[in-house]
């Protein structure tokens, strides 16, 4: 049987797995590194669109 998780949960996953490897390779390579500017930027795609779940639920 397969079960479905819903969106929000999965979101809320991936940020805490995309901030911790944010967070390592910032101590690696320091915060202005490219490496690590990709991996924030591809945080904040998450994080936007968790937003925008967040607000359709409140809006409704």
């Amino acid at each position: 049987m397969v079960k479905i998780v819903p969106k929000k949960r999965v979101l809320s996953v991936l940020i805490r797995f995309k901030r911790n490897d944010m967070y390592m390779k910032a101590k690696r390579f320091g915060l202005s590194h490219p490496i690590v500017v990709a991996c924030s930027q591809e945080l904040d795609t998450l994080l936007n669109r968790y937003q925008g779940i967040t607000n359709k639920v409140i809006n409704v």
